[in-house]
């Protein structure tokens, strides 16, 4: 039997792709094995969100060859698409594949050896219609993602994704549910919709649909228990999608509202389509209809130009609304993007130290929400076991919770009760 190793950078689309692919290659005989594995087929499905990305995608290229030197390489992904021809030369590589048409992976794998040299790459720009690939089991029976739609129109100064991802593109309704039901039916309790813009899903389509229109759907699957939207813009809450999701009874009190800056004239820059008053609003909304809500975002720190004046509004933003939890990056230049010619490019030094004092911020957050639920029971689904033994899941409002328990947990969903809090996750016992 032919094993297959999978290496997958960035986001939460590219894991669930990576596990559709995954379900490909088993179907047609290949066994699965550890991307550090002996291995026939290595396939890295890339992400290009920063140059950090294309070099671990090339350190890993070179380090799989030296496993199997007959092994086939395929490359696929987010850093294929817009730079196919910088992969296809590099040495080991056999087959380059974008962000389309990886429902022929197999196939294409199959018809080559270790000595081709293939780009299937195509204008995704031109491309209209979903890829339809799904995902009947993932690695774990906990939460699944469900890819519901793919493509962005919002062109960021400082993004290459929507070069990489093309056009809004939807998926349709009936696929979505059907590949729930048979997760449900595989024993998932949880399912997180992702896309690359998840807001803008139903626009491309003939019908009158919307996301809330999914997220109605989804609630009726028996056995799905949790409902989670990933990152979202803050645009997207009006006071009416706010009431209407606050009657949706799986949907959990927990939304990743993507801020990128606290200051409005950096926000300007990143050719964001909101102020900070707007955002404020939402997590105000939001704080006052939905009951234990959790909000959670991410924040680009050393964007060009960013002043300290500029930093030093978005700190002191970001400690008047005490969001749970932030994840930091550090602006990375994308060339193609306009960011990347931008004058006044910041010191890594001091992106370093303007994400070391946000970091430190969010610790401190976290820790706030925390205490709120001490001597509170909160119910947990239980994902892993982590190094130490401790059984480790999430609670509806996205806590991370660690627990002893000398039975096995996992894939249940369970009350607790928080007995110590750390930096980013509760230790928790059993009720």
């Amino acid at each position: 039997m032919k094993k297959v190793a999978f290496y997958t950078l960035g986001c939460k689309v590219n894991q669930y792709e990576t596990e559709a692919m995954l379900e490909m290659f088993e179907k047609n005989g290949y066994e699965n094995v550890g991307s550090e594995d002996y291995a026939d087929v290595y396939v890295i499905n890339t992400c290009t969100v920063t140059h950090m990305s294309d070099r671990k995608s090339r350190q890993y290229i070179r380090r799989v060859k030296k496993k199997n030197p007959n092994s086939i390489i395929a490359v696929v992904g987010c850093y294929s698409q817009v730079s196919p021809e910088e992969i296809l030369d590099i040495e080991d590589v056999n087959l380059v594949m974008g962000t389309n048409d990886r429902r022929t992976i197999v196939d294409k794998v199959d018809k080559i050896d270790s000595n081709s040299k293939v780009s299937t790459v195509d204008d995704i720009m031109k491309v209209r219609e979903f890829e339809e690939i799904e995902i009947s089991q993932t690695n774990g029976k906990t939460r699944a993602f469900i890819k519901i739609q793919d493509g962005c129109d919002r062109y960021c100064s400082y993004c290459i994704i929507p070069y990489a991802r093309g056009r809004i593109r939807s998926r349709d309704r009936q696929s979505i549910i059907e590949e729930i039901e048979k997760l449900a039916a595989n024993g998932y309790k949880e399912v997180v919709l992702t896309g690359i813009h998840v807001a803008s899903y139903g626009r491309d389509l003939d019908e009158d649909i919307d996301i809330l229109t999914v997220i109605k759907d989804v609630n009726k699957v028996e056995g799905i228990e949790r409902i989670r939207l990933s990152s979202v813009e803050p645009v997207l809450f009006t006071e009416d999608f706010i009431d209407q999701i606050s009657k949706i009874d799986k949907l959990v009190p927990h939304y990743h509202l993507s801020l990128q800056s606290g200051c409005d004239a950096t926000l300007k820059r990143m050719n964001r389509r909101y102020t900070t008053e707007d955002y404020k609003r939402t997590v105000d909304n939001l704080r006052a209809r939905i009951p234990r809500v959790s909000l959670t975002t991410d924040v680009i720190v050393g964007f060009p130009g960013e002043t300290n004046e500029e930093f030093s509004q978005t700190l002191a933003y970001l400690k008047d609304l005490k969001l749970m939890h932030m994840h930091v990056f550090k602006y990375s230049p994308r060339k193609g993007t306009p960011a990347a010619v931008m004058e006044d490019q910041v010191d890594p030094q001091m992106k370093q130290m303007r994400s070391d004092s946000l970091l430190a911020l969010s610790t401190k957050n976290f820790k706030l929400f925390a205490d709120q639920f001490i001597n509170t029971d909160l119910k947990v689904l239980f994902e892993e076991v982590d190094k130490d033994g401790y059984y480790e899941g999430l609670t509806d409002n996205y806590m991370r919770i660690k627990v002893r328990s000398d039975l096995d947990i996992r894939g249940q969903i369970l009350p607790v009760r928080i007995e110590e809090i750390c930096d980013d996750y509760c230790i928790a016992g059993l009720v």
